[in-house]
C-alpha cells in the first residue's frame, strides 16, 4: 500500500529542540495532506530535547495532529491564577530620545504620509511590503521562521522585503505600502525608530503577538488613541476562532497564550476575529484600530487544514489589497501516477473529469522502481514508461482531456533503503532522509540525503525528464517533492530548473540568507492561493489534503466530508484557492463526493496553469 505523507501534517512540535524539522509531503503514500505528525531529527536519530524550558507537553508528538508546534517565548512573565501572564504596563513612559535623521538624508515626504520626524531618503514612491522579525535569544531562530512564513505570504500581494526589527532604521517604513511584525521572543529590544514610525505612519501595520507592550509604553496615550490596552496573555485552553462567522480550529495545547485586554473600547477598536475559551466565554483574536491590526498570537503554529490560520492569510487583503474582488476557485491533481498506475481506474478517473469540466493536474514519476521486491515477492523490479504502453496511452489521451503534467521526482523512492517504508516508488521519499519510530510509530524527518548537492538534484530532474521526453510526453514545467520534503540545496537547484512547484513549502533557519541555512529548525506552510516563496519558486496552492480512507502514524481517516468541510471554511478567504489530490486507485465514488461537494461550496475549478 502507498503511504502519503502531506505536509500540512509535518508536526513540527519539537521545532525549539535540536533537530527539529517540519515535513511536507504530497504523496500518495505517507497520506500527504493528512495530519502528518512528523518528527525531525538529526539524520538517523530520533530528536532529544535539549532545552529544558520548554514546556514538557512540546517535548512530542501532540494528539492533534497540528503543524508546527513550536514553543513559545514568556520572558520573566509569571503565571498568574494559573491563567494568565501579565506584561508589562509602563504606559507613556518610555521617554527615550526620538532618532533624527542623519544631516544629507533628509527628503520630500509624499503627499498624506505622517511619519515626518523619523524621514530617510528613498529613491521611488513606496510599494511592496516589509517584513519585520524578532531575532535575539534563545528564540532567535523561531522569529526567523515566522518571518519566512509572512515573507512566503505576503509575496502573494507583490514584491517584500525582510530583515530583523533590531535592524530597523529611521525612516523604512516609509519606503513600503505596509509592514508587518511578528513578535515572537518577549521583550526583544525593538528599536526607538521603529516604534515611533509606527505610531506616526499612515500605511498599514500588521503587528503579531509580543512586544505590543513597548508600543504602548512609548505612545503618549495608547489607549485614549487605539481603544485597547494589551493586558495579558490567556493561557487557557482555546479551541475556536470565528470569522465572518465561520468558526475555525485553532489546537487547545497550543500553550503560547492570546493577548487579552483592559480596558478595551469597542467605540474606538474593531474587533476582526473572535476566540472562544473552553468555558465559552469569548475574547478578541484580531483587533484593528485605524492603521494598526494587532493579531493576539502567531497564527503560523500549532495550524492544520481548518485552522484560524485561514484568518490571518484574509486580513492580508485588507492591508495589501483592499480592492480584490471576491472569487473562489478550485483544483485537484492526480497524485502518484507511474508506469505502474492502472490504466483503466486512471482512464475512468480521467473521463469523469472531463464529462464534468473539471481541468485537473497529474503528479507523473518518471520512473517506477522497486529495488528490493517490496510489491514484487521480494523480486527487484523497474519499470519505464515505454515499456507499459497501455498506461502511456491513457497518460497522453488524460494531456489531451484537461491534463497538466507535473513532474513528481525520478523514482519517488531513494537508492535501495526503505525510507522509511519500503524503497519502493511513490511509498518513499526521494529528496529527504526519514524513519518510522518503532515506539511511537511517528514519522522522524531525518535531513538531507547523504550525497545531497545541487549537481546530484539536478541530475535527478535531468534524467526525469530525459524519460518522458523518451516515452513521447511534453517535458512538465511545474515540479512536485515527493513526499513535499526536500533540502534548500535542492530547492534551489530544482528552482533553476523548473520555475514552479505544486506543493507545500518546509523551509529552515537561514533561508532569508543572512545566516547559512543549517536545518536545525524548520516550518512547514501551505498556501490558499499562490505564492512566490524565498526559494524563488511560484507555488501553486495545495490546502485541503488528501482522501484518505485508513489510519497510519498516528494520523485518522481523511473522508470526503472533511475535504468537503475544509473547502467550505477557505470560503473565508476572498480570493483562495481549495485545492487537492487523489490518488487514482481509490475508489472513483470518493473522487466524485469530492468534486460535487467543492462545487456545491461555491467554487469553480481551473486548470492549474491559470492561476
Amino acid at each position: 500500500m502507498k503511504r502519503t505523507i502531506s505536509m500540512l501534517w509535518i508536526g513540527t512540535l519539537l521545532a525549539g529542540l535540536v533537530g527539529c524539522a517540519t515535513s511536507n509531503d504530497s504523496n500518495a503514500d505517507l497520506r500527504q495532506s493528512q495530519s502528518l505528525q512528523t518528527v525531525v531529527g538529526t539524520p538517523g536519530n530520533t530528536v532529544v530535547p535539549q532545552n529544558p524550558t520548554i514546556p514538557t507537553s512540546l517535548l512530542g508528538v501532540q494528539p492533534s495532529g497540528s503543524m508546527n508546534q513550536f514553543p513559545a517565548d514568556f520572558g520573566g512573565a509569571a503565571l498568574r491564577n494559573g491563567k494568565e501572564r501579565p506584561v508589562p504596563q509602563d504606559r507613556g513612559m518610555d521617554h527615550r530620545p526620538t532618532e533624527l535623521v542623519l544631516p544629507g538624508h533628509e527628503v520630500e515626504v509624499p503627499a498624506g504620509d505622517q511619519s515626518t520626524k523619523t524621514q530617510t531618503a528613498f529613491a521611488t514612491l513606496p510599494s511592496g511590503t516589509l517584513i519585520l522579525y524578532d531575532s535575539t535569544g534563545p528564540y532567535g531562530w523561531l522569529g526567523e521562521l515566522y518571518g519566512i512564513a509572512s515573507v512566503n505570504l505576503a509575496s502573494h500581494f507583490g514584491t517584500t522585503a525582510s530583515k530583523p526589527v533590531i535592524q530597523y532604521k529611521v525612516g523604512d517604513i516609509a519606503k513600503y505600502k505596509a509592514v508587518i511584525y511578528i513578535g515572537s521572543t518577549y521583550d526583544e529590544p525593538l528599536p526607538v525608530a521603529f516604534l515611533d514610525d509606527v505610531l506616526a505612519a499612515s500605511v498599514p501595520v500588521i503587528w503579531m503577538y509580543d512586544n505590543i507592550w513597548q508600543l504602548a509604553n512609548r505612545a503618549a496615550d495608547f489607549v485614549g488613541t487605539y481603544g485597547y490596552n494589551p493586558w495579558a496573555f490567556d493561557v487557557t485552553p482555546i479551541s475556536q476562532v470565528t470569522y465572518h462567522g465561520t468558526v475555525l480550529t485553532r489546537d487547545p495545547t497550543n500553550g503560547a497564550g492570546m493577548m487579552q485586554f483592559s480596558p478595551f473600547d469597542d467605540t474606538k477598536v474593531a474587533t476582526l476575529a473572535t476566540a472562544t475559551r473552553a468555558d465559552g466565554t469569548t475574547l478578541p483574536w484580531a483587533v484593528r484600530s485605524g492603521n494598526l491590526t494587532y493579531i493576539g498570537e502567531v497564527p503560523f503554529a500549532f495550524i492544520d487544514h481548518n485552522d484560524r490560520y485561514l484568518v490571518f492569510c484574509d486580513l492580508l487583503f485588507d492591508a495589501l489589497a483592499p480592492t480584490t474582488a471576491t472569487q473562489h476557485r478550485a483544483l485537484v491533481r492526480l497524485e502518484d501516477v507511474s508506469p505502474m498506475t492502472d490504466p483503466t481506474a486512471f482512464k475512468a478517473i480521467v473521463d469523469y473529469l472531463y464529462a464534468n469540466g473539471v481541468p485537473f493536474s497529474v503528479a507523473t514519476i518518471a520512473l517506477y522502481t522497486d529495488p528490493l521486491g517490496a510489491a514484487n515477492g521480494g523480486k527487484a523490479q523497474t519499470m519505464k514508461w515505454t515499456q507499459n504502453a497501455a498506461m502511456l496511452t491513457q497518460l497522453k489521451y488524460a494531456v489531451s482531456h484537461g491534463g497538466t503534467l507535473v513532474l513528481h521526482g525520478y523514482t519517488h523512492q531513494y537508492g535501495s533503503l526503505k525510507n522509511p517504508y519500503s524503497g519502493t516508488t511513490a511509498d518513499d521519499f526521494e529528496f529527504y532522509m526519514a524513519h518510522v519510530d518503532p515506539v511511537t510509530n511517528n514519522v522522524v524527518y531525518d535531513g538531507a540525503v547523504p550525497q545531497d548537492t545541487a549537481a546530484w538534484a539536478t541530475a535527478r530532474i535531468s534524467s526525469a525528464l530525459s524519460a518522458l521526453k523518451l516515452a513521447g510526453l511534453t517535458a512538465p514545467t511545474i515540479f512536485e517533492y515527493p513526499h513535499y520534503a526536500g533540502s534548500p540545496t535542492d530547492s534551489k537547484a530544482i528552482k533553476g530548473m523548473l520555475g514552479t512547484a505544486y506543493h507545500r513549502g518546509l523551509y529552515f533557519t537561514g533561508d532569508l540568507g543572512l545566516t547559512k541555512s543549517d536545518m536545525t529548525h524548520s516550518i512547514g506552510l501551505f498556501y490558499p492561493y499562490t505564492v512566490t516563496d524565498v526559494y524563488g519558486w511560484k507555488i501553486k496552492p495545495e490546502n485541503m489534503g488528501n482522501y484518505e480512507p485508513e489510519a497510519y502514524n498516528n494520523h485518522p481517516p481523511r473522508l470526503p466530508a472533511d475535504l468537503v468541510t475544509t473547502a467550505q471554511n477557505n470560503l473565508v478567504i476572498r480570493d483562495g484557492v481549495a485545492s487537492f489530490f487523489f490518488h487514482p486507485y481509490e475508489p472513483l465514488a470518493q473522487l466524485q463526493a469530492i468534486v460535487t461537494g467543492v462545487k456545491a461550496a461555491g467554487y469553480k475549478f481551473v486548470a492549474v496553469n491559470s492561476l
